[in-house]
């Protein structure tokens, strides 16, 4: 296994990227740096929790490997999806993800699905994942009938809307939205994207909003290829 930095190296790093003998300024640097490997690495082992569980693995032999209950497993991986976790997330992505609930509120719903994450891209229309969907014919029109068709609009309205500070989010869409930090990371970005959030959705193969993206012809190999050409242009 190839060793991280030891102390000292860390140490040396932080002195070198505060660029100042100043104390409290080193101070600062080392707790950002800090922070800012706490994050990576638990994005990191996220990805490879969600690989286990996309491999089939159950929770009790998850934890097993990592030491810990299962129900601890499963409240740090797959539980919640609070709003600190949007600390990465860029605005338009932190848009789309609020734009979920009034998708759900939209349609008489009492909970926000990963269907309604896809949707909810269209209040977007300058984000990348939005123009990738829009690029190979996936209209807003278009997906609002595809999910009508699995997830009909509830005639009677809910007893309240959805919370937007606390909202119910479904398994699925828990899944997308901790996914998306584990695909940035593997794509070696430090902030969250919509492009980013449309790659978690192949994540979860027998979600709804998956099955209708593959169904109308937007597999992941086609998303990515399509995401990679769009920050390809930005960067030039």
């Amino acid at each position: 296994m190839t060793p991280g930095p030891d102390l000292q190296q860390l140490i040396n790093t932080i002195k070198d990227d505060t660029g100042s003998d100043d104390e409290l300024l080193q101070l600062a640097t080392a707790a950002s740096t800090i922070s800012e490997l706490t994050s990576t690495g638990d994005a990191a082992l996220g990805f490879f929790v969600d690989r286990a569980r996309g491999a089939g693995k159950s929770w009790v032999e998850i934890s097993a490997v990592l030491g810990v209950s299962k129900q601890a497993a499963h409240k740090r991986f797959a539980d919640s999806f609070g709003t600190k976790s949007l600390d990465r997330f860029t605005p338009r992505t932190t848009a789309v993800v609020r734009a979920a609930v009034d998708v759900a509120n939209g349609r008489n719903q009492h909970f926000v699905g990963a269907e309604h994450l896809l949707l909810a891209f269209f209040t977007q229309p300058a984000a990348l994942a939005t123009q990738v969907l829009v690029g190979r014919g996936l209209t807003e029109q278009k997906l609002h009938e595809a999910v009508e068709l699995v997830s009909p609009v509830e005639t009677t309205p809910p007893p309240k809307p959805i919370d937007a500070e606390d909202p119910p989010y479904t398994r699925g869409a828990t899944h997308v939205l901790q996914g998306a930090v584990a695909s940035a990371l593997t794509l070696g970005h430090n902030y969250v994207g919509t492009e980013h959030l449309l790659l978690s959705f192949y994540r979860d193969t027998g979600g709804i909003a998956t099955k209708i993206l593959i169904e109308q012809g937007l597999d992941e190999d086609t998303a990515l290829r399509d995401i990679r050409g769009l920050l390809d242009q930005l960067a030039k």
